[in-house]
């Protein structure tokens, strides 16, 4: 059985021309890129080579790159950061839909003395920027918003969010874990001061990841001890997989216009099919602007791990929009924090798409997604009564 793989947001197929272009540099080129002699100075001619790249398609300068080990660390260095550069400001704001890599240390922050805002969203998942502008104060050290989020693709106005955070002197930082490779960015022509991104959501391999850090922004490392990165980040380089993100950055670059396009077009078309199919179903953040592979469909009077556990046994793989906590079934944090009522968050599935989803995948999905979710309201007692009305 050949998997039907529907869960891009949580990883991606390593590119085929990225695994060639890193292979040598296991067994053959395996100089550490920092030492003076010739043979680890091709491999510093490899990364600075891929530094260019991620470059390129965030339209910054390749002094901006700092590689990092995954987009967590970046997250983390740059919220830490803002806050050793600026040890007299208290205050820091993020939103209640982040990833858990910036909403776990904002909320750890509290038990230190800081004083976190958490933003919230409306029923689309669309951020309240008169609340973001209300909040933002002499005493905050920085902002972290997300570019896009993660289980329901819905895309943050994050321009405008950091042009009203830098008017009032604070930093600004997004996670752009998801939306690189899939939305153009040009950080030369914004206000953007740090900027997070990982290899893996873009079809390079795991373990890489790109801090980006606007020329002139003060910073203080979280990785200390060599030299590298401009003493930004230290550690010895990994270089296989630095060369690796260079080479999926250039595709990425390349693909774009595929994602929003023919990506896109398969997204909106299973969508379009499983709403037309399935009765009592919404797209979670359907109404607002959103990546274009993704979609995250409530499912009312089923339970995701149900829906994901019959997926599976005919080799389909999708995520959950709840999550198993110590044992008590929770909806997710971002389907509360939209407000999506009980019976539809506990039944929220997320299918992320890539450029290698066929049309014939997609088909495979609506036919065979309307008879287990029949399936599993006439087992629920709660599904058979309400069906019944």
């Amino acid at each position: 059985m050949k998997e039907i793989y529907l869960d891009n947001n949580a990883t991606t197929k390593v590119d085929e021309a990225v695994f060639e272009e890193m292979r040598p540099y296991f067994c053959e080129l395996y100089g550490n890129p920092s030492s003076m002699h010739f043979f680890g100075g091709q491999v510093q001619q490899k990364v600075d080579e891929a530094r260019k790249r991620v470059a390129a398609l965030l339209g910054a300068s390749p002094d901006e790159i700092i590689f990092t080990a995954c987009g967590t660390e970046s997250d983390n260095a740059a919220i830490r950061s803002a806050l050793e550069v600026f040890p007299e400001k208290r205050h820091v704001i993020t939103s209640r839909v982040e990833h858990p890599a910036v909403l776990t240390q904002c909320r750890n922050l509290t038990q230190k003395g800081y004083r976190v805002t958490e933003i919230g969203v409306d029923s689309e998942g669309q951020l309240d920027m008169a609340e973001l502008k209300a909040a933002v104060d002499a005493d905050t050290a920085i902002v972290s918003l997300m570019y896009a989020n993660n289980e329901t693709g819905v895309i943050f106005p994050i321009e405008e969010a950091a042009a009203i955070v830098k008017a009032k002197g604070a930093l600004f930082h997004t996670d752009a874990v998801q939306a690189v490779g899939k939305v153009p960015i040009n950080l030369a022509a914004s206000k953007i001061d740090l900027l997070s991104l990982s290899g893996h959501k873009l079809h390079a391999p795991k373990g890489i990841g790109v801090l980006y850090l606007r020329r002139g922004t003060p910073f203080r490392p979280f990785m200390v001890g060599g030299h590298q990165e401009k003493s930004r980040r230290a550690g010895t380089e990994n270089a296989a997989a630095i060369i690796a993100l260079g080479k999926a950055c250039e595709l990425a670059g390349q693909n774009m216009a595929i994602e929003n396009s023919q990506v896109k077009a398969l997204r909106d078309r299973l969508q379009t099919e499983l709403m037309a199919r399935i009765p009592h179903a919404r797209i979670n953040g359907g109404a607002a602007e959103r990546l274009p592979n993704t979609v995250n469909i409530a499912f009312e009077f089923v339970e995701g791990e149900a829906i994901l556990l019959l997926l599976n046994e005919l080799g389909i793989c999708a995520s959950s929009g709840s999550a198993c906590t110590s044992g008590s079934l929770e909806p997710s944090h971002v389907l509360r924090a939209m407000g999506v009522p009980f019976t539809c968050a506990h039944g929220s599935i997320r299918f992320s798409l890539s450029r290698y989803t066929t049309a014939g995948e997609i088909d495979t999905v609506i036919r065979e997604l309307p008879p287990i979710i029949a399936h599993l309201r006439q087992m629920s007692p709660f599904g058979r009564e309400f069906l019944k009305k």
